[in-house]
């Protein structure tokens, strides 16, 4: 409106002397501009309250059903002449069919979408080109794709459209008329960037597996393509969605064997396949349940959460829960809800169905959760299942559970996947990894990145800073820190003073080193306290050290710090430990015996990057970080955790040293290796592996010595001569 005042101020007889003349108008004259600038002004002020002032009222181009109900819709009757977009072309690719350049350069690499009002299309006489009108699931996709930071309501902005128009389930459609109102968007251009989702193609009797609607050159979502109809890189094979999923609560069950080898609990399935599968359960028996719908019972939805076998009725989808495979046949559609339905109950699903494009599987990779056999194969599915390992198949049916809860679960999961699909297809070089598509989050908080992938910064000082974590063992702590001084590579010294009863002796007393050393006095007792981020550490290594371990000499520091460099992710250290799995007590046990194998390194002596301070101290899950400073131990196990999670990688251990003055137990005075130690410390491991929702841990066997430790040379000639053998 400012501008149109402005253009009306600007045409109006004004002479090109501007200014100049005002004077010499007359007072009629002056009274009009007046009037005219102040109503510029006053337009100008209230544009600028509208810009600041808190919004309540949102765009009416928003789509959102609750504003815009289906009865409230503008009713849009379509022409008998109205066109029809061509049948949809077979040899459409992303660089021939769609116009990337719409969706332009934007620094989060994220594509706009568009979603166009709601409408009642209805033919000459009236009738809707739809029998059910918005149907709930694609309600729940628009909200969804409304409420990402996909959507856009800037019409001129979006690079990717989507019809309000339902056509999910091609039964429920006039194809024709939906046809025509497709051609009727305002932005169709020939279905150029519009993308249409359908779940159920095709009708009796011949099942086409696409829409069979015609669509120009729009990109399909769908739910049964086959290798014939599926355009590779244009459209998106999705998911049949199971209704169940959204009423039916199936908790997470461990993987491990079940009750069944073998279930199929389809039904309406073709008589051959009924068939071929009843001579299987009579060769293999109990090892596999057959299931068909219950004949006995009322149709509803009461009975499509039943099956039964020979009059025992059990209840569906929780019985796919006691079966390791479950059969998932072709029916008269390829795609069937019953994947979903066998996904969310872990059981692995074996595909029968030829030709069939697996939902997402442009980003999935689908032999990591499920079985294809081909269909002629399908007398020979017994023995083809027990040839796979009893860990791949636990690995595959958690695997099956997670693609559920990530891709299949709800409308919205499966929205959002497809429009990341397409979102990676047009800024290929920020597309998520085969490994962030494919592998479970082994985490369940916040993951942060390893050190490596931080912002190369140089640290403020080259070497390592010494973190020496003591209590009032003032002898023994001198002794440490003349020992570490004589290290070429330590930067500083920082003493960890953990003893809030007692001060620490004068600075006269202190050893004189070459090196800077400060002490810093804590307020409380905690063993966490040796891993927090303190200013004083300039350097990117740290030397966690006890204040008795007296026995390393400087070579074998010097020599940890130079493995370290090389591996900067990697807990470096000396006291090497390992957790195993107790089969008896279903349990993992703590080991401190001399093994061939190491999952971790004791920070009483260990070299590690100062990020990992940060990481402990302030992003460490769940109430670890309590439970150590209640119980005083296992804040060294707690890290080996923390570095392994965030790494995937096992620590080094170096130089064959193996004999400590039990490193477990030097934090505090008054503990003793004795046997309820070491049960505490298995406890440590069990509870760590239950909040951190894994076992990151690896076991290594594996340690780095200088290059000529063994070797039958003079000493003099040796970078390191000083390693003691134990």
């Amino acid at each position: 409106h400012i501008r149109l005042l402005l253009d009306m101020y600007t045409s109006g007889k004004y002479s090109s002397r501007g200014p100049a003349l005002i004077p010499r108008m007359k007072t009629k004259h002056r009274i009009y501009y007046i009037t005219l600038f102040s109503v510029v002004l006053l337009g100008l002020i209230a544009t600028g309250m509208f810009q600041f002032w808190p919004h309540s009222i949102e765009s009416t181009a928003d789509w959102t059903l609750d504003k815009r109900s289906v009865h409230d819709a503008p009713l849009i009757r379509l022409p008998v002449s109205s066109p029809i977009p061509e049948r949809g072309d077979l040899s459409c690719r992303m660089h021939t069919c769609f116009d990337v350049y719409r969706c332009g350069y934007n620094p989060k690499n994220r594509i706009k979408v568009y979603i166009y009002p709601l409408q009642r299309f209805v033919d000459e006489l009236g009738v809707p080109i739809s029998s059910t009108g918005l149907s709930r699931e694609y309600n729940d996709l628009l909200s969804a794709i409304s409420d990402s930071d996909f959507y856009t309501d800037d019409v001129t902005r979006a690079c990717l459209f989507i019809p309000s128009i339902d056509v999910l389930n091609q039964n429920s459609l006039r194809i024709r008329e939906t046809a025509q109102a497709l051609a009727m968007l305002p932005r169709w251009d020939k279905g150029m960037n519009h993308l249409l989702f359908n779940m159920l193609p095709g009708g009796p009797p011949d099942y086409n597996t696409a829409l069979d609607v015609p669509r120009d050159r729009a990109l399909l979502a769908g739910g049964g393509f086959s290798t014939w109809t599926y355009r590779q890189g244009y459209d998106v094979s999705i998911p049949v969605y199971s209704p169940l999923s959204a009423d039916v609560d199936l908790p997470e069950r461990q993987p491990g064997p079940r009750r069944y080898f073998i279930l199929s609990s389809q039904t309406a399935i073709h008589r051959e396949y009924r068939a071929e599968l009843e001579r299987l359960k009579e060769e293999n028996g109990e090892a596999l349940l057959l299931l068909d719908k219950c004949s006995n019972l009322s149709q509803g939805a009461a009975s499509a959460r039943k099956r039964c076998y020979k009059g025992q009725v059990y209840d569906y989808p929780q019985i796919l829960q006691e079966s390791s495979f479950c059969v998932v046949l072709r029916g008269a559609r390829l795609g069937q809800a019953a994947l979903s339905d066998v996904l969310q109950a872990g059981c692995v699903p074996v595909i029968l169905a030829d030709s069939y494009i697996l939902p997402f599987s442009e980003v999935l990779d689908w032999k990591r959760a499920s079985v294809v056999i081909p269909e002629e194969k399908l007398s020979e599915m017994y023995t083809i299942l027990k040839s796979i390992p009893h860990r791949q198949v636990e690995e595959m049916q958690r695997q099956a559970r997670w693609f559920w809860e990530a891709y299949f679960s709800s409308m919205k999961a499966i929205g959002l996947t497809t429009l990341q699909i397409i979102n990676d297809r047009i800024y290929p070089y920020a597309a998520r990894t085969y490994e962030q598509w494919n592998n479970p989050p082994v985490v369940k908080w916040s993951s942060v990145n390893s050190p490596l992938f931080l912002p190369l910064i140089p640290p403020r000082a080259p070497g390592f800073t010494a973190v020496v974590l003591t209590y009032d063992r003032v002898e023994s702590l001198f002794r440490v820190i003349t020992e570490i001084s004589k290290v070429p590579s330590l930067a500083k010294l920082l003493v960890v003073w953990n003893n809030q009863n007692k001060s620490p002796p004068e600075e006269t007393l202190w050893p004189k080193i070459s090196v800077p050393l400060k002490v810093v006095r804590t307020k409380e007792n905690k063993l966490s306290n040796r891993f927090f981020p303190y200013d004083e550490i300039e350097t990117e290594a740290v030397l966690a050290i006890d204040d008795d371990i007296i026995m390393l000499t400087s070579d074998e520091l010097q020599f940890g710090y130079e493995v370290w460099r090389e591996f900067p992710d990697r807990l470096v250290g000396y006291p090497g430990r390992l957790h195993l799995w107790d089969h008896e007590m279903g349990k993992w046990k703590y080991e401190s015996e001399w093994t061939n194998e190491v999952s971790m390194v004791l920070t009483g002596a260990a070299f590690y990057h100062k990020y990992f301070n940060y990481l402990y101290t302030y992003k460490m899950p769940g109430d670890i970080k309590n439970w150590v400073d209640a119980h005083m131990n296992c804040e060294d196990i707690a890290m080996n955790f923390l570095v392994a999670n965030i790494t995937g990688k096992a620590p080094i251990k170096v130089t064959p040293r193996k004999k400590f003055k039990c490193p477990e137990c030097t934090a505090i005075d008054g503990l003793s290796l004795d046997q309820t130690h070491m049960v505490e410390r298995s406890e440590c491991i069990n509870k760590f592996a239950s909040v951190f929702g894994t076992m990151p841990l690896k076991v290594v066997e594996h340690r780095a010595d200088p290059v000529l430790y063994k070797d039958d040379f003079p000493e003099k000639l040796k970078s390191f001569p000083n390693i003691g053998s134990l």
